[in-house]
């Protein structure tokens, strides 16, 4: 009997996750990648000798027997990678009205670092860690706990806003604020964005954080290897141009305009906009297009990737948020004379316990809008304009963190800058947006994207389906590929795959 063919479009983490799953189960897989490097959000890339990250900066979960750490037994990439972890007492470091406070890991450990600056607020940070264990602890998918959900506490905190519930709990509102120092990792916006993303995310990264040496774009090489492992392909420049349809469901993909390749299942890691594109059919109802293109998307980032001097710049393990203007809220409303209003720095791990940084990155938001006028242009190709308003961003953002980081402009050799065009024409997000589609507790379901589409052999994976960031994702492939061989089946694989 031949093996069912599955075509997945994309090779970010839900793509190659979904390829590594399904090739284990004896599919044969062919990963799709329009551009020559593989990986999405998991590229690194290097100028000048010198390497950068572009997505997955940092991880969480991934000590022994963590959820992440489990998942990535189970793709087969554990074996291929070295984590090196952040400092346990403040692997972020949040500034605000130029102090700062350090998230520290452990739930206590967290408690009593912030307990340093809150003394008055110990009951409430045990009330508020409490909220978050529950939350977490709701979702099976995000704990790999089979059958066991309270579908009542998802719901609820997927309908109340992150500040609405902190400030229910936290009285003080300086500390309401450190709280959510860290929401550049989700794009969070006040009055919207539901208190189970920043549940989610803060437990994540609170059992444990790591950054991975050399790049993560060793995940994408290690699960590329291991579905060719199992007799399937992973192939660059490849460019999906149509999903092929008959009356019923999808027949095959059309690639790069004139190849056809037949196929039982495609599965979509595009972003949800970019998947609609490539489908002409009466299967997808007008309403659902409408909703789809009508859904919000994440703001969009600007990036500055620093290259240091040698041995000048001392490696910092914690990831840094500075706010300009006494909060992390309200970051993307921003206008020429107030941007930016906040920013992340960080560093790259080039090698186990580095004492020297030699690159680093510092992130801040930017709307699609900011650099409307250069769409449709080609990455080095977009014209002097566009890399005078670069450099004077970046010349901004330089002046911004040099205020708490005295001499980092003297201690770079060069920069490289990205905007939310760079980001649309390598990943294909809708807007250029750095997470896709952002969750609003006052659309509920009306923004979120199902992993089924109207067609039934084609199925969706990637960021837009659950949620972001490695651990959201992979969640999202399980989801995904159960479709195709149960969510149980997936799960004991997992308990297996963990054995030792």
């Amino acid at each position: 009997m031949s093996k069912q063919q599955v075509i997945i479009i994309g090779s970010g983490m839900g793509g190659l996750s979904c390829g590594v799953i399904l090739a284990k189960n004896g599919y044969d897989i062919t990963v799709l990648e329009q551009g020559h490097q593989i990986g999405g959000c998991l590229q690194c890339f290097t100028r000048r000798g010198a390497r950068f990250e572009t997505g997955m900066h940092f991880i969480g979960s991934a000590a022994e027997g963590q959820t992440l750490d489990r998942i990535l037994q189970y793709l087969e990439v554990k074996k291929d990678i070295q984590l090196s972890p952040l400092d346990k007492d403040g692997y972020d470091v949040v500034c605000l009205d130029g102090k700062r406070y350090r998230f520290a890991n452990g739930r206590q450990q967290f408690i009593e670092q912030m307990c340093i600056d809150f003394p008055h607020q110990r009951k409430q940070l045990n009330l508020y860690f409490d909220l978050i264990e529950k939350v977490s602890s709701a979702s099976t998918l995000h704990t790999l706990r089979y059958a066991e959900s309270d579908t009542a506490i998802n719901t609820e905190y997927q309908l109340r806003s992150i500040n609405e519930v902190i400030d229910n709990v936290i009285t003080d509102p300086l500390l309401a604020k450190v709280l959510v120092g860290s929401l550049p990792l989700y794009a969070a916006e006040i009055d919207k964005t539901p208190f189970s993303t920043h549940a989610f995310i803060m437990d994540f990264f609170n059992q444990s954080a790591y950054r991975i040496v050399g790049g993560s774009d060793k995940i994408a090489q290690s699960m590329s290897r291991t579905i060719e492992k199992y007799g399937g392909h992973v192939i660059a420049n490849s460019k999906v141009t149509k999903i092929i349809c008959d009356e019923t469901h999808a027949t095959g993909v059309e690639v790069n305009g004139n190849n056809i390749l037949p196929c039982d299942y495609v599965i979509s890691d595009a972003h949800p906009q970019r998947t609609l594109e490539l489908i002409d059919s009466k299967l997808i109802r007008p309403a659902f297009r409408n909703r789809i293109h009508s859904i919000p998307q994440t703001i969009g980032g600007f990036s500055v990737y620093l290259d240091f001097k040698d041995n000048i710049v001392p490696y910092q393990n914690y990831n840094f948020y500075g706010y300009n203007y006494g909060t992390p809220w309200d970051c993307d409303k921003y206008d020429e004379s107030s941007w930016p209003k906040g920013y992340l720095y960080m560093h790259f791990c080039q090698e186990e316990k580095p004492r020297f940084a030699k690159t680093g990155v510092i992130l801040s938001y930017m709307n699609m809008k900011d650099v409307e006028m250069w769409k449709g242009t080609k990455i080095g190709h977009r014209g002097k304009d566009y890399e005078a308003f670069k450099k004077h961003k970046a010349e901004l953002l330089l002046d911004s963190v040099e205020q708490q980081f005295p001499g980092l402009r003297s201690s770079i050799k060069h920069y490289y800058t990205s905007t939310p065009l760079t980001y649309y024409d390598y990943t294909g997000t809708e807007g250029g947006s750095m997470y896709g589609i952002a969750h609003d507790i006052h659309l509920g379901v009306a923004c979120r994207v199902p992993h089924r589409t109207k067609i039934p052999n084609v199925l969706q994976t990637g960021q837009n389906i659950n949620s972001h960031g490695i651990l959201g994702v992979s969640v999202g492939t399980i989801v995904t590929c159960s479709e195709l061989l149960t969510a149980e089946h997936i799960h004991k694989q997992i308990i297996e795959a963990n054995k030792i």
